[in-house]
């Protein structure tokens, strides 16, 4: 069946809201990558048995990510005029225990987390476990606003038909049956949509840019080349809501003439690869991709090209050379991409978030949209809050939202009672910002003005037990390793900032070390080719600025204050608190301490690496930190 209007799209809808609403026991669970990480697939498992063998009449589906990873494996039961609720941290066990109470008619309350309304309200009568609150209840939803992560782990991203159900591919016959590509761009424009990738360059302007050139062919790209470590809001669209990121594509294809888009997603991301070709051919089959789409005379067809996981790739001009079939190396700018891109052609390039958001745009509106968030910073954006935070997962908030309303009130705070100390946004290129900044607004403008950078959505967290000096010594080894060498700066200059960090951490460091670490930092920050090397030291300055008498602890003291960097703490073993158990003695890899069970252990100094493995392990916390 080819899909050629309003009416056919509506047919699709009709068999959605089917699947997505069934009359009977339906149960979701949540299988994108953390997820699986975490026992998703032995949870399904354990579902589907039980319920064969209690010859249970459910509807079984694996769904995308809710966002809440601190609570994986998560698992949605939907009974019929009784709402739905999600179960938190499942196991085998404890699903084959759901479904023994299922088939009594019983929603038990073990695991259970939340209820998820359908429709505004909870619906009337519904009984689902007792005393639990609404979803967008608890303080990791409360002060979320979800468009990028609309559909993901409600839906199955294999399902167009359940993308259509909640008003999928609406916008794309809006756009090619309804408006000009020029209203299109005037859309996005007063939208005020900005660059999800990092840059936070207006969206209607580059592609306005690229409209007006008369040369063709034009390509449109979207950019799902995400490496920063602790990062994965692009890999999560891809695998719960692909069809969001193929619509917004199309669509701006359409706005810039153009009639070939690419995916580009590193290969790291197998999950998200399977589920977009998936979605690319199940949208070829229907028509919404391809020659004549919705019968309005447009073209267009989309390529999946698999990265090799270069970080660079990340930098356009860099993955635009990958795409070509040579080297992931940047090129010098100007000419843009958007006059001069792939193979010398206009092209666009957008981040999967930005593309995921134009349908909404579109279907909703840009005054709409424009009312989300600040004047110059419009809607929303989805961070992944990871590191020493108690709740972790993907949370997507209007901007202009407070750092500290997102990581202690999302994010409760610290990992176990600990004191937050910094945040790095924007990954390894990112700057770290210290507690005291954390009234600080949430925009483009006001991060890199206190020395760090929206990027692409990272926010790494750090306690009272993070040294700051480290931190900066692991992201600078991290762009060093990933520099592609094309130009100096960056390849030298990361090399030469990660030396002297390096000796600062072993406690060898000098004061002029503090002054030529800034002044490389600097120097690398001008004269850099691409974005990577541009923005590789701002750890290194932020934390400079900010945790500066960490360093001076480290070169003048020859102390690490947080107890982290090896050369400049030993280990102890308080014998009024050791009880003798011998865990740390067998734990112990250099077999540097000893003791007699029951009887307080000795840790010797000589043979000890400071690998803080008996710290961690020691169940009546015995072991010391001597800075």
């Amino acid at each position: 069946m080819k899909i050629h209007s309003r009416s056919d799209l509506e047919a699709l809808r009709a068999k959605g809201l089917s699947t997505l609403y069934p009359s009977r026991l339906k149960i979701s669970v949540g299988m994108a990558t953390c997820g699986l990480a975490t026992g998703a697939a032995a949870v399904y498992d354990a579902l589907r048995d039980e319920a064969t063998e209690r010859d249970l009449n459910l509807m079984l589906v694996a769904t995308g990510c809710l966002g809440y990873c601190q609570q994986e494996p998560l698992v949605d039961v939907r009974m019929p005029d009784c709402g739905r609720v999600v179960y938190a941290r499942m196991t085998a066990d404890r699903a084959r225990n759901l479904i023994a109470a299922l088939a009594k008619g019983e929603l038990p309350t073990e695991s259970a987390l939340a209820v998820i309304p359908e429709g505004d309200e909870p619906p009337a009568g519904s009984k689902p476990a007792g005393g639990l609150p609404l979803l967008n209840e608890l303080p990791f939803y409360s002060r979320q606003h979800k468009i990028v992560l609309r559909n993901c782990g409600l839906i199955d991203p294999t399902s167009i038909e359940e993308y259509i159900a909640q008003g999928g591919y609406a916008a794309l016959a809006h756009a090619l049956l309804d408006l000009t590509p020029e209203q299109v761009i005037d859309e996005v424009l007063r939208a005020g949509l900005r660059g999800r990738g990092g840059a936070g360059f207006p969206t209607g302007r580059k592609w306005q840019i690229c409209h007006a050139v008369p040369a063709q062919p034009k390509y449109v790209i979207c950019n799902g080349d995400e490496g920063d470590p602790g990062a994965y809001m692009d890999r999560t669209v891809l695998e719960s809501d692909p069809h969001s990121v193929l619509e917004g594509l199309t669509i701006a294809g359409y706005a810039i003439g153009a009639h070939q888009g690419y995916i580009y997603v590193r290969d790291e991301y197998p999950l998200a690869v399977e589920r977009v070709t998936q979605a690319v051919t199940r949208a070829e089959e229907l028509g919404l991709l391809g020659e004549n789409i919705l019968d309005s005379g447009f073209d267009f067809n989309i390529t999946i090209v698999r990265g090799a996981g270069a970080f660079v790739c990340g930098e356009e001009t860099a993955l635009i050379s990958s795409i070509e079939g040579g080297l992931g190396e940047p090129r010098p700018k100007p000419p843009f991409p958007a006059t001069s891109g792939l193979w010398g052609r206009p092209t666009v390039i957008n981040n999967v978030k930005t593309l995921a958001t134009v349908p909404v745009i579109i279907t909703q509106g840009a005054d709409w949209y424009a009312g989300i968030g600040t004047e110059k910073n419009a809607g929303t954006v989805v961070f992944s809050l990871v590191g020493k935070v108690a709740n972790t997962g993907l949370v997507e908030v209007p901007l202009g939202l407070t750092l500290r309303d997102l990581i202690e009130g999302i994010g409760g705070g610290g990992l176990n009672g600990k004191t937050v100390k910094a945040v790095q946004t924007g990954g390894p290129s990112g700057g770290c910002l210290p507690a005291r900044l954390f009234d600080l607004p949430i925009s483009y403008e006001t991060l890199t003005q206190a020395g760090s950078i929206m990027g692409s959505g990272g926010m790494v967290v750090m306690d009272e037990n993070t040294c700051m000096v480290d931190v900066a010594r692991y992201f600078i080894g991290f762009t060093m390793a990933e520099s592609c060498g094309k130009c100096t700066p960056c390849r030298e200059g990361t090399q030469y900032m990660h030396k002297i960090l390096t000796r600062i951490t072993a406690g060898e460091g000098t004061a002029e070390d503090l002054q030529l670490l800034e002044e490389v930092a600097l120097w690398v920050k001008t004269a850099s080719l691409c974005g990577l090397g541009q923005t590789a030291p701002n750890p290194v300055l932020s934390t400079l600025r900010y945790f500066r008498d960490e360093y001076e602890a480290h070169v003048v003291e020859k102390r690490c204050p947080a107890g982290v960097c090896r050369a400049l703490i030993r280990l102890a073993i308080v014998p009024d608190l050791c009880n003798g158990c011998g865990l740390c003695r067998r734990e112990c890899p250099a077999g540097a301490i000893s003791g007699e069970r029951k009887k307080p252990h000795t840790i010797n100094p000589e043979l000890c690496t400071r690998c803080r493995i008996c710290y961690d392990v020691c169940p009546v916390e015995a072991i010391e930190i001597v800075r």
